[in-house]
C-alpha cells in the first residue's frame, strides 16, 4: 500500500538525485547530510517554534520578523503566542486582540496594521484562503503583495513554510551569504545573482534552500546564540516594505 510516508520519501530520493546531478555544490551538502529530512528540519529550526502550517500564520510569521534577527523575532513570536493561549492566533483571532496588547507584544504599529489589514480581507472574504491556497507561487506573491506592508520576501518565506516545492528567496540576506559560503564567493551575491544559481535547482528550489539553511545553522549552532551576522534582517526589510 503506497502511504504518504512512502510517496514522500519516493520524492526526496527523485529530489536528492536531481539535485545532485544539477549542481555539484548541493551534491556535496546532500552528502554532508544523507538523513536530513524537512520534516525533522521544521521542528530543530533556529527559532525554537512549531512553524506554521496555514497561510495566514506563514504570513504572521514572516511579518514578525521582517526587518528583526531570529533572536528578537523568537521572542516577540513567543510574546505573541503568550497573548493567545499558547498558540499563534488565526485571523478571526487577531482582529479580536487589541492592537495596543500586539504592540506591547513587540509589534511595529506598521506590523499590526499590516496583520489587522490582512486578517480582514481573510475574514471578510475579499481573500479566500481557499483560492489563495490553489494559486501558482507566482500568482500568489502578485495577489499578496498588493497589501500594504507585504512584498515579495514575505509571501516567498511563507510558501516556504507551507511546503511549496518550488520557492527560493533572493531577498533574505540569510540565503544570500548561505549562498556566498557554499559557493565560496569572494563577495555578497546579489539577488539576480542568487535566482541564477538557483534556476538549476527548479523544480526543487525549496529542498535546495532547506539543505543551504540547514548547513548554515548547523554551523551556527553553538551557544548562547545565532551568530550576529547571520541574525541580520533580510535585504528587503531594510528597503521598504516586506
Amino acid at each position: 500500500m503506497v502511504t504518504e510516508d512512502s510517496s514522500h520519501e519516493v520524492w526526496l530520493r527523485q529530489a536528492r538525485s536531481y539535485l545532485r546531478n544539477a549542481d555539484p555544490v548541493l551534491a556535496r551538502l546532500i552528502d554532508d547530510r544523507p538523513d536530513f529530512d524537512l520534516a525533522q528540519a521544521r521542528l530543530d529550526n533556529p527559532f525554537g517554534l512549531v512553524l506554521p502550517t496555514d497561510l495566514f500564520g506563514a504570513l504572521l510569521f514572516q511579518i514578525t520578523g521582517q526587518q528583526l534577527s531570529i533572536p528578537a523575532t523568537r521572542r516577540t513570536l513567543a510574546r505573541i503566542e503568550a497573548l493567545f493561549g499558547g498558540h499563534l492566533p488565526s485571523a478571526t483571532e487577531l482582529l479580536g486582540a487589541d492592537p495596543a496588547k500586539l504592540r506591547a507584544a513587540g509589534l511595529s504599529w506598521r506590523k499590526t496594521s499590516t496583520l489587522r489589514d490582512l486578517a480582514g480581507r481573510l475574514s471578510d472574504g475579499r481573500l479566500d484562503p481557499t483560492v489563495l491556497s490553489s494559486l501558482p507561487d507566482d500568482e500568489l506573491v502578485a495577489e499578496l503583495i498588493a497589501i500594504s506592508g507585504i512584498g515579495p520576501w514575505t509571501v516567498q518565506g511563507a510558501l516556504l513554510l507551507l511546503g511549496r516545492e518550488d520557492v527560493v528567496v533572493p531577498g533574505d540576506l540569510r540565503v544570500r551569504k548561505a549562498v556566498q559560503a557554499a559557493y565560496r564567493l569572494d563577495h555578497l551575491p546579489t539577488q539576480q545573482e542568487v535566482l541564477a544559481i538557483a534556476d538549476k535547482w527548479r523544480p526543487y528550489r525549496s529542498l535546495a534552500t532547506s539543505y543551504l539553511f540547514s548547513a548554515t545553522f548547523a554551523q551556527t549552532k553553538t551557544p548562547p546564540a545565532v551568530s550576529g551576522s547571520l541574525a541580520d534582517p533580510p535585504a528587503e526589510g531594510r528597503v521598504g516594505a516586506g
